[in-house]
């Protein structure tokens, strides 16, 4: 009789384990869908529906107080944001090609526009060699679309 109950135990917990398991590699896998959706629709986005997405990754990657600007007169900054008690004023560029040294120059304005202390691009592309060289003088951050990756994995 104990061994009967025994095994009935072991079975028990042998069918719970297994729901468990495949509830989790189900979510795992809905979660991988839904990165992989979000990244299609990433490059596809116009560039207002690419701002907020990219002001909820920040929000999403632990920036505080992160904010879109308005679409016109922004400054050639599209969000303002905080971490770890430093501001920052971010140009987003959707772009299907490399982003160029304007995009430098504009977040670089809007920086000292809004009195922030860091300016940064966020992009879902790449930079051009000119504009990599202009945000090394101009000290801007340049976030390409591996940093925007790497976030969007979070």
């Amino acid at each position: 009789m104990e061994s009967l109950m025994n095994t009935q135990l072991f079975l028990s917990i042998a069918i719970v384990a297994g729901i468990v398991f495949i509830a989790a590699v189900g979510v795992l896998l809905c979660r991988q869908f839904r990165i992989n959706a979000r990244r299609r629709e990433r490059d596809m986005m116009d560039g207002f529906d690419f701002e907020y997405y990219c002001a909820d990754l920040l929000a999403e990657s632990g920036f505080i107080h992160v904010k879109v600007t308005r679409r016109s007169g922004d400054y050639g900054v599209d969000i303002l944001a905080e971490k770890d008690g430093v501001t920052y004023a971010i140009q987003c560029k959707r772009y299907s090609g490399l982003v160029g040294i304007k995009a430098v120059q504009e977040a670089y304005a809007g920086r000292d526009y809004y009195d922030r202390m860091v300016g940064a691009v966020l992009t879902n592309q790449y930079f051009t060699k000119s504009a990599v060289q202009a945000a090394r003088k101009l000290k801007i951050l340049l976030w390409d679309r591996d940093y925007l990756q790497e976030m969007e994995k979070n």
